[in-house]
């Protein structure tokens, strides 16, 4: 099932304007590191005009976690920014997320938090749900899917 949907997906946004080079059909942007450690998948994957975004957590440019709930989601969040950029595009661009908590009583916390990524009332999709035991014992993790049309 998820094949066909990546070839549908493929398929409708494979052409390109008279003269571009085409994009790849599949497209990897960047693979993550993990104090020198290349970990196994990538940090986006372009399929045509959509965006995946894997799951970013509250990881410092340092590897270490933030510390507290408020400081791991504001890092998630701008990894995510991050990563948008590489891929440049940016949170209008993004049509769901997904949010994972340890705890859903923080859930009220991260709205606070997430809010302030968007324009006022032009939000995304949107899941969240609690999790036990996220990667490295963070608290929160957020991916996301965007639009990301040929430019």
């Amino acid at each position: 099932m998820m094949n066909r949907l990546l070839a549908l997906l493929a398929l409708m946004t494979i052409a390109s304007p008279l003269g571009a080079k085409p994009r790849p059909a599949v497209e990897h942007i960047g693979q993550p590191t993990l104090r020198g450690a290349r970990l196994p998948f990538s940090e986006a994957v372009r399929v045509g005009d959509i965006l995946f975004l894997s799951g970013q957590v509250g990881l410092r440019p340092d590897g270490t976690l933030a510390h507290g709930f408020d400081a791991q989601a504001r890092q998630a969040m701008a990894n995510i920014g991050g990563v948008l950029a590489k891929a440049k595009l940016g949170w209008r661009d993004v049509a769901k997320c997904t949010v994972m908590l340890n705890d859903m009583a923080n859930w009220p916390a991260f709205n606070k938090i997430y809010v302030t990524y968007f324009a006022d009332g032009i939000y995304p999709a949107r899941s969240a749900m609690g999790a036990n035991g996220l990667a490295l014992g963070a608290v929160v993790e957020v991916e996301c899917i965007a639009y990301a049309p040929a430019k």
